[in-house]
C-alpha cells in the first residue's frame, strides 16, 4: 500500500472511530430525561421519585465499564467490525425498547441501564484499538483525543436534541408518550447512523507499518511487551494506573453530576442549560487537546498539571459563589476529566502494548466504572448530612497530594524499566 493511500485509510478509520462515539453518546440525555420522568403526570411526566430517575443512569455506567471490558476482549479476538455494529445496535435497541416499556422504572432501567449501557461500552471500546494499530506509536494521544473526544462532544448537541424533541412531542401528543417518541426516534436513528459507520472501521493488514512522523525522533517512543490481562494486573504499574484513575475520575465525576445543583445552591442559578453546554465541551477539548499534549510532555507529566489543577479548582469550589466563579470552576472540572480520560487509554498502550489492548484497557476502565458509582454516593451523602458539597471539596483536595506522590511513583517505575530497555518486568 502507498504512503498516501495508507494515510487516507488511517485517517477514515480514526474519523469513524470518532464519528461512531459521538453517535452513541446518549449517556448525556439522561440529565433532560430525568427532569421529565420526575414531573408529574398530570403535566406530561412519569411522577417517579429521584431515586427511580436516578437507577437507569447509574447502572447505564455500571454497564458501561462492563460493556468496555466485554468489547475491548472480544474485539481482540475477532478483530472490530462487527464487535462495533453490535454496539451501536444494542444502544439504538435499548432506546427504542424503552419507548414500548414506558412509564415502567424498572423497565426502563433494564431497558436502558442495561442494554443501552451495555452497548455503548462495548461500541465505545473497540474503536479506539484499530485506529491506533493505524498510526504511528508516538501518536497515541493524538489517536485517543479523537476517538474518545467523539464521546464527549456528543453532550453538545445530543441534551439541547433532546429537549427540542421532548417540546415538540409534548405540544403535539397533548403531553401523551412524548417521552415514549422521544426514546423511539432516537434509538432508530442513533442505530441507523452507528451501525453503518461501525463498517468502516477495520484493523490494519497483518503486515501493517505505520508512516512515520516527519521530524520524528525514536528515543520519544520505548520499546514495550504485549502483556496479556493476566500478567498486566500482575505488575506495579497496573495497581498505580488503576488507583489514579479512580480516585482521579471520582473527583471529575462529583463535579459532572451535580453540576446544576451545585449552580443552584452556590449562585442561585436555576437555569444551568448553557453550563452543562460548557461543560460538555470542555469536556471534549480536554479529551482532544490532553492527548497531544500527553504525546509531547509524557503522560505522567501531563497527570503532575491535571492533579494540581484539580486540587485548586477543589479549594476554588469553596468560594465560587457567582456566575463567573461556577464557569471558571466548570472550564477546569471538564478540561481536566477529558484530559484524564485520554491519558490513561494511551498509558495503558504504551505500557501494555497493542496487542491486548482492548481487554487491558477494558480491565482498566472498570475503576472509572466504580469512580461512577462512588462519586454520587459520596458526594450525596456529604450533601444530605452536611447541606453542602464543601467538605466534599475539602476531601478531594487534600486527595490530591496523595495522588500526586502515586504519580511520581508510577514515573519513576516508567523511567526504571525504560532504562533497562524491558518494557514493564515489574511483578510483585
Amino acid at each position: 500500500m502507498k504512503e498516501q493511500e495508507k494515510q487516507k485509510r488511517a485517517t477514515m478509520i480514526l474519523i469513524a472511530g470518532t464519528f461512531f462515539n459521538l453517535s452513541i453518546g446518549v449517556l448525556y440525555i439522561w440529565g433532560e430525561l430525568k427532569k421529565v420522568f420526575m414531573m408529574p403526570e398530570a403535566s406530561g411526566g412519569w411522577g417517579w421519585t429521584s431515586t427511580e430517575a436516578g437507577l437507569p443512569y447509574t447502572l447505564a455506567i455500571v454497564f458501561f465499564a462492563i460493556g468496555v471490558l466485554a468489547g475491548g476482549r472480544i474485539q481482540d479476538k475477532i478483530g472490530p467490525r462487527w464487535v462495533v455494529t453490535a454496539g451501536g445496535f444494542l444502544v439504538g435497541l435499548g432506546l427504542i425498547l424503552s419507548a414500548f416499556v414506558g412509564n415502567n422504572p424498572m423497565g426502563v432501567a433494564l431497558c436502558y441501564g442495561v442494554i443501552t449501557g451495555l452497548g455503548i461500552g462495548i461500541g465505545y471500546s473497540s474503536v479506539t484499538p484499530p485506529a491506533l494499530k493505524w498510526f504511528h506509536p508516538s501518536k497515541k494521544g493524538l489517536v485517543s483525543g479523537f476517538t474518545i473526544g467523539g464521546f464527549g462532544f456528543a453532550a453538545i448537541f445530543y441534551a439541547p436534541l433532546v429537549a427540542s424533541m421532548l417540546n415538540r412531542f409534548y405540544l403535539q401528543a397533548g403531553h401523551e408518550f412524548a417521552i415514549e417518541k422521544t426514546f423511539l426516534y432516537l434509538g432508530i436513528a442513533v442505530m441507523a447512523i452507528s451501525m453503518t459507520v461501525a463498517q468502516f472501521v477495520k484493523n490494519p493488514p497483518v503486515d501493517h507499518a505505520p508512516i512515520v512522523p516527519k521530524n520524528f525522533k525514536q528515543k520519544m517512543i520505548k520499546p514495550s511487551i504485549d502483556f496479556t490481562w493476566k500478567e498486566m494486573i500482575k505488575t506495579r504499574q497496573f495497581f498505580l494506573i488503576s488507583f489514579l484513575f479512580l480516585f482521579s475520575a471520582t473527583v471529575g465525576l462529583m463535579i459532572i453530576g451535580n453540576t446544576s445543583k451545585i449552580a443552584q445552591i452556590q449562585a442561585g442559578i436555576t437555569n444551568t442549560a448553557l453550563l452543562l453546554s460548557l461543560l460538555a465541551l470542555m469536556n471534549g477539548i480536554g479529551r482532544l487537546f490532553g492527548g497531544i499534549i500527553s504525546d509531547k510532555i509524557g503522560r505522567t507529566n501531563t497527570l503532575f498539571v491535571v492533579l494540581i489543577l484539580q486540587m485548586f479548582n477543589m479549594i476554588g469550589f469553596m468560594f465560587y459563589s457567582n456566575l463567573a466563579g461556577i464557569i471558571i470552576g466548570i472550564i477546569f472540572a471538564g478540561l481536566c476529566f477529558g484530559t484524564l480520560l485520554t491519558v490513561f487509554p494511551s498509558m495503558t498502550a504504551d505500557r501494555f502494548g497493542l496487542k491486548n489492548y482492548g481487554a487491558n484497557y477494558g480491565i482498566v476502565y472498570l475503576f472509572w466504572g466504580l469512580a461512577g458509582i462512588v462519586a454520587p454516593v459520596f458526594a450525596d451523602h456529604i450533601f444530605d448530612l452536611r447541606g453542602s458539597f464543601n467538605i466534599a471539596y475539602i476531601i478531594c483536595a487534600t486527595m490530591m497530594p496523595v495522588l500526586i506522590l502515586v504519580n511520581y511513583l508510577l514515573k519513576k517505575e516508567i523511567n526504571r524499566a525504560d532504562k533497562l530497555n524491558i518494557g514493564i518486568d515489574s511483578s510483585w
